[in-house]
């Protein structure tokens, strides 16, 4: 398998599934605990949705932060293992599907938000599920993705497009083989919501309460058709 591409993504995080599931519930993610499970949580109810699909949902806990404020919820992912963790704790409706599924239409309805928290990892299954997005997205929808913020995430390496090995620093001895991860400069995030259709209407970068620098990036971004909004 190559060591640098969306199905090794797959592979890694299937073999993570009880150590990601303890870290998230017992609330040992520093960053996720101070700033960014928040911000994730507001940039969604601040669209006043009634449904919402979670792309990449993990063990679910976004979808249960949101069970009280929205009537419909979708929380789906391509590793069974942590759906069948989601579906065990509840708070709406848990899919196994991965994103080339999505993007060839797989969910049978559309959502008034689509929400991609820390989730869009790889290379060619992102694109193909942001291409997808009408698919899955209201004509007033919005899709909100939460990621790490390129001008911190990049390190001492080019700032270029391009895959990136993994880490499980800061994380406990029983995380084994960390997940590549595709990095994005902040421009071509831009312009891989451009290309599909999509504007940005609201970025926010939510600071470590500690350091005071991002600790990640969230966009906001309606079909170009429908908005003329700048971004805020």
């Amino acid at each position: 398998m190559n060591p640098f591409s969306d199905a090794k993504v797959i592979d890694s995080w299937s073999k993570n599934v009880s150590q990601w599931t303890s870290a998230v519930r017992l609330g040992q993610i520093e960053t996720r605990q101070c700033v960014t499970n928040q911000a994730i949580v507001d940039a969604v109810l601040q669209q006043s949705p009634e449904s919402v699909i979670d792309i990449g949902c993990g063990e679910g806990w976004l979808v249960r932060a949101l069970s009280p404020h929205a009537v419909q919820l979708l929380g789906v992912d391509a590793v069974p293992s942590l759906v069948e963790q989601a579906r065990a704790l509840g708070g709406g409706e848990f899919r196994v599907a991965s994103y080339e599924a999505i993007a060839q239409g797989v969910i049978d309805r559309r959502f008034d938000v689509a929400v991609c928290n820390f989730s869009l990892i790889g290379k060619e299954s992102v694109e193909q599920l942001i291409a997808a997005t009408p698919m899955f997205l209201k004509p007033d929808g919005v899709l909100i993705v939460q990621t790490l913020h390129p001008l911190m995430a990049g390190g001492d390496l080019p700032y270029c497009d391009g895959w990136r090995a993994g880490s499980w620093a800061g994380f406990d001895a029983s995380f084994i083989d960390p997940a590549p991860w595709y990095f994005r400069t902040l421009k071509n995030w831009f312009a891989l919501l451009s290309v599909n259709g999509l504007r940005v209407i609201d970025i926010s970068e939510p600071l470590d309460p500690k350091t005071q620098q991002p600790a990640s990036i969230i966009f906001s971004a309606v079909s170009a058709a429908g908005s003329e909004d700048a971004p805020s």
